[in-house]
């Protein structure tokens, strides 16, 4: 039986000009005799839906070449750690840079923009949470005093977990505060360990802000400190956020040896000592040194 042919009347059709003022216009639709026969697939439409996918997969080849926001990689890298061909590859990258994925340098290098890595940081931040909170909560219990846990979002760090002491007169810290970078000891031990470009980053974009009388405000000088704590491994905070507050932060690296968390102890400068300061110090080295910060689950 041949098809049947019906005329829809779409809204702007010459019976509705009048009133609503439009162009007359009519749109055919073709309908099966046999309204439960489907039709077969074309093999036109099979091809697109074959090349949709394989564009879907090179795009996400692409972007899982990049493993944090800070890491750019010229076409030829791309091209080796994806196996995309460059001819192809050519129209990924301009897709996913017209998209707002992935930006340009003015180098001809890619980053991941803004718009996707907000995402990935917030998940590897969790991430770093979920695997850190056990070693903090031992050295809560060892040492009982509050220990937290800070990351890296951009060019501000942040505080993520907090393990408070169970004690009468402590310190405290809370999730989700920014960190000055340039008298919190865990922004110190992220900050050093940054290239100099980020560190200005960091800097200017929390400002050189004097807390108490022991603020260090001068860059030269918290550059120096930087060279002292990249040699040590570790950070240190006398009243420099908060009279009375001793704290000491250190690095945690990830497996690129990139600096991305740090963890802390902070306590009453009253029981501190320097014989339990050394303690203190040689227990958050044990850690630093013995973890390695996973790489984020895709």
């Amino acid at each position: 039986m041949a098809a049947r042919r019906s005329t829809i009347i779409a809204p702007g059709s010459a019976t509705n000009a009048a009133r609503f003022g439009h162009t007359p216009r009519v749109v055919h639709r073709h309908e099966p005799a046999d309204a439960s026969a489907s039709p077969s697939p074309s093999p036109n439409a099979a091809r697109s839906k074959f090349l949709v996918g394989t564009a879907i997969e090179r795009a996400l080849t692409v972007i899982e070449c990049f493993p944090t926001s800070d890491t750019t990689l010229n076409l030829s890298e791309i091209a080796l750690m994806s196996s995309v061909p460059e001819s192809s590859l050519f129209r990924v990258l301009a897709t996913l840079e017209g998209r707002g994925y992935l930006l340009r340098n003015a180098d001809g290098s890619y980053r991941l923009a803004p718009k996707f890595t907000h995402g990935l940081l917030y998940q590897r931040a969790e991430e770093t949470r979920a695997q850190m909170h056990p070693l903090l909560d031992q050295l809560n219990r060892r040492f009982n005093e509050t220990t937290s846990l800070a990351f890296l979002f951009g060019d501000r760090v942040q505080v993520i977990d907090v393990i408070e002491a169970v004690q009468d007169v402590r310190a405290t810290n809370v999730v989700g505060k920014t960190l000055p970078p340039h008298c919190s000891s865990m922004a110190k031990a992220i900050t050093a360990f940054q290239p100099r470009e980020r560190v200005d980053r960091i800097l200017q974009c929390y400002g050189l802000i004097r807390l108490t009388d022991h603020t260090i405000v001068d860059r030269v000088a918290i550059l120096d400190e930087h060279e002292e704590i990249r040699s040590r491994g570790w950070a240190r905070e006398h009243e420099e956020s908060a009279a009375g507050i001793g704290c000491y932060g250190v690095p945690l690296f990830d497996e690129r040896r990139e600096v991305i968390a740090a963890m802390s102890l902070i306590c009453p400068l009253i029981r501190m000592t320097p014989q339990r300061e050394t303690e203190i110090v040689n227990a958050l080295l044990d850690v630093s040194r013995a973890t390695t910060i996973a790489q984020p689950s895709r």
